[in-house]
């Protein structure tokens, strides 16, 4: 029994778009949970209306994305779950999308499987995992080496975002929950992901389990696309902003190995410092 968790606040539209992908799956033996963090748009309650079978989970505002994904994982796992499927929103699962998580999952029992991402209106693959380099603090990305006639299979990775993860119970029940207390927003995943690897779960990325995305809808990349002196801090120090230095220093003194920490931390500080000015804006 797989549980379905998806973090949302406000944007009904995406909400509604991915809950009728989910519920046209050719795999049927799942529950959605969406935990609604106090949106003002109604969605909690369009749920109810036109999703009955979607068990609802409330917030006040203040869960944002850990502690969102955490209240509906918790959920789960006191309703029986064997897996947990975190994920966005903001995303279109294709019809066959479950079953491949389920066939990859068979294959590799103990090992958490993410999600190949493609551009919602092209269908082209953005996304198929990342190896981290911690000497030039960058990431090797998968889809840089694939071709067509490799676009099949399983891809292993040292970590992943929660967008689209399947996670067995025996993580959780190993190294616990997403850390909200030291990432209440971005990072948690990474985190988590490379605190599953450590305890000896590998981690993979399923290339026929595709997922519609839309990069331009998070919130990181919105403050990205326009630029302001006012944004940049958001980015830097906000609890939207993907590079925010809090987070990152915790993240890499917990997970990079001793030996090339100080290198990657000043690598890392210097392209968070710069990135917001150099990267373009999205169109």
């Amino acid at each position: 029994m797989i549980y379905i968790v998806i973090p949302v606040f406000n944007r009904w539209q995406f909400t509604k778009a991915c809950v009728q992908n989910l519920l046209g799956q050719s795999y049927k033996d799942f529950k959605i949970v969406i935990v609604d963090d106090g949106s003002t748009d109604g969605t909690s309650e369009k749920l109810t209306v036109e999703f009955p079978e979607v068990k609802v989970l409330q917030g006040d505002g203040s869960l944002w994305w850990t502690g969102g994904i955490n209240k509906g994982i918790s959920y789960a796992l006191e309703n029986g779950a064997t897996h947990v499927l975190s994920l966005n929103n903001d995303t279109l699962p294709t019809a066959d999308y479950l079953e491949q998580l389920v066939l990859a999952s068979k294959k590799k029992p103990n090992a958490l499987i993410g999600s190949t991402g493609i551009d919602a209106e092209t269908k082209e693959i953005n996304f198929c995992g990342e190896r981290i380099q911690w000497l030039t603090d960058s990431m090797l990305v998968l889809k840089d080496s694939l071709d067509e006639k490799d676009e099949k299979g399983l891809l292993e990775v040292t970590h992943f975002p929660g967008r689209g993860l399947l996670i067995p119970i025996a993580v959780f029940e190993a190294i616990g929950l997403f850390d909200k207390e030291h990432f209440p927003h971005y990072m948690a995943d990474y985190d988590f992901t490379f605190r599953a690897r450590k305890a000896g779960f590998a981690i993979y990325c399923c290339l026929e389990a595709r997922l519609g995305t839309y990069p331009e809808a998070s919130g990181a990349n919105q403050l990205m696309a326009q630029k302001s002196l006012k944004n940049y801090k958001e980015h830097l120090f906000g609890m939207k902003g993907a590079a925010n230095l809090k987070y990152y220093y915790t993240y890499v003194f917990r997970h990079c190995p001793l030996y090339l920490l100080p290198i990657s931390a000043t690598i890392g500080t210097l392209k968070r410092l710069t990135s917001y000015w150099v990267k373009p804006k999205h169109s």
